[in-house]
C-alpha cells in the first residue's frame, strides 16, 4: 500500500511505541519511508527514547509516562492513558501503527481517528514479524503495507541529523574502542521456572569484556565503557586497568556522539548496539542465543559474530521468550582473539579505503567455550 499526499491534506501517520532502544531504532527506517512519501510523522514514546527521537527534525514527539501507565496504579494508569489521549484525540490520521502484538496497547490509541490501522497479530502474515527477517525490513513492510515479494535491498538505519557534540576530549591513542560490558538489564523479568534472569542470557561475559580491554590497552589504544546507570556493577572489574568511564554519564544522543567519535564499538545484543548502528564507526556484535542477522545493523563495518556454532540450542529465543538455560555456552564460545581479529579487520580495511559490508561470523564449531562453566545466575 502506498499512501500519497495531494495538495489539499497532508498525510498523517501515527507509530505507538515507547521503547525498547533497539526495536524504535529499527522502526525509524519506515517512519522515515512514511516521511519521504510526505508523510508527517506522531511518534507516541516513553522517556527513555524520548531525547532520541527528538534528535529526528521530521519525527513530531508525543512523549508518553511508560513505566506509568505500564505499572502504575489503575487511578494512576488511567490518568496517564487519558493524559495520552488529549494529545492525539484532535488529530485526524491516515495510519496509526501500533507496534505491538498485545491487545491492551489498542487502549492507548482508542480515541485515534484513522483511514488505516496497524496492529500485530500472528493471525496474518501482512501483520506478523516474520522470523528470521532483519526486524528493519519486516517493520518497513507492514507499516507500509508492502507486498510480501521479492526484495533484494535491505534497509539500514537512519541516522539523527541533530546529534549533540562528542562531551569527550580529543583522541590522544592511536585507536579509540568502545566497549557495553553490561548494557542487558539482568532484573527486566525473571523466567517462572528457573528464577534466573533470562535477558542475562544475551551477555557476553564481562570477563571476556575485561580481557578484551587488557589487550586493546596492551597495544595502548583507549578504551571507552558505555552504559546506563544500572551497569555501574561491571565497574570494579576493569579497576585495575586505564579505562574512560561513561557509564551512567551520556544521554542516548550523546552515546551515539561518543560512538562516532570512536574507531569501533563492541557490544552484545542490547540498545547501545543500536545506538552504535546509527554511528559511522565499526562495530562489533556479538550473539549467541538471538540470530543477529535479525538483529544486526545492514550498514557497511558492521559484523555480527554469532557464538553457539554446532549448538542444537541455538538459537533460543522464539520471539517472547529464552530458554530455561543456567549456561549460555553459545556467548561463552565467542573468545577475546576473535572479536580483536574482526576488529583489526574491519579497522584495516578502512585505514585502506575499502569498505566491507554486514556480515555474520561464527567461531569454529564445537569449539571450547571461553572460561569454565558457571551459573548464569552469578
Amino acid at each position: 500500500m502506498n499512501l500519497e499526499s495531494n495538495k489539499c491534506h497532508r498525510n498523517k501517520a501515527l507509530i505507538l511505541k515507547l521503547g525498547q532502544i533497539g526495536d524504535v531504532i529499527m522502526a525509524i527506517p519506515a517512519a522515515y519511508a512514511l516521511h519521504e512519501q510526505g508523510f508527517e510523522i506522531h511518534w507516541v514514546c516513553g522517556r527513555a527514547v524520548q531525547s532520541l527521537l527528538e534528535c529526528y527534525s521530521w519525527i513530531n514527539v508525543i512523549p508518553a509516562n511508560e513505566k506509568a501507565i505500564l505499572f502504575g496504579g489503575a487511578l494512576v494508569r488511567a490518568k496517564n492513558i487519558f493524559r495520552l489521549w488529549t494529545k492525539i484525540v484532535l488529530i485526524r490520521f491516515d495510519l496509526c501503527a501500533i507496534l505491538y502484538y498485545d491487545w491492551r496497547y489498542r487502549l492507548l490509541a482508542v480515541p485515534v481517528r484513522a483511514r488505516r490501522r496497524l496492529m500485530f497479530s500472528h493471525q496474518s502474515r501482512a501483520t506478523t514479524l516474520l522470523p528470521g527477517r532483519h526486524h528493519t525490513d519486516e517493520y518497513a513492510r507492514l507499516i507500509l503495507g508492502e507486498e510480501d515479494s521479492c526484495r533484494p535491498e535491505s534497509s539500514g538505519p537512519v541516522r539523527p541529523d541533530r546529534l549533540p557534540r562528542c562531551p569527550l576530549p580529543g583522541k590522544v591513542a592511536p585507536r579509540r574502542i568502545a566497549i557495553v560490558p553490561g548494557g542487558v538489564n539482568h532484573l527486566i523479568r525473571e523466567q517462572s521456572q528457573g528464577r534466573f534472569p533470562e535477558q542475562a542470557l544475551r551477555r557476553w561475559p564481562v570477563e571476556s569484556f575485561v580481557e578484551l580491554a587488557r589487550q586493546l590497552k596492551h597495544r595502548d589504544w583507549e578504551v571507552v565503557l558505555l552504559g546506563g546507570p544500572e551497569d555501574s556493577w561491571v565497574k570494579p572489574y576493569f579497576k585495575d586497568l586505564e579505562v574512560t568511564d561513561c557509564i551512567g554519564t551520556l544521554s542516548l544522543p550523546q552515546v551515539v556522539s561518543v560512538c562516532d567519535a570512536c574507531d569501533a564499538v563492541v557490544s552484545h545484543d542490547t540498545g547501545p548496539l543500536h545506538l552504535a548502528g546509527l554511528s559511522d564507526t565499526c562495530l562489533v556484535g556479538i550473539f549467541g542465543p538471538t540470530d543477529p542477522a535479525t538483529r544486526i545493523p545492514r550498514r557497511a563495518f558492521a559484523v555480527g559474530i554469532w557464538g553457539g556454532q554446532g549448538f542444537a540450542c541455538r538459537p533460543c529465543y522464539d520471539g517472547a521468550n529464552f530458554a530455561p538455560c543456567r549456561f549460555n555456552g553459545c556467548m561463552h564460545q565467542v573468545t577475546p582473539e576473535l572479536v580483536l581479529r574482526e576488529l583489526d579487520r574491519m579497522l584495516d580495511a578502512r585505514s585502506l579505503g575499502q569498505v566491507l559490508s554486514w556480515r555474520v561470523v561464527s567461531p569454529e564449531e564445537n569449539a571450547p567455550t571461553n572460561g569454565p562453566l558457571v551459573d548464569i545466575e552469578t
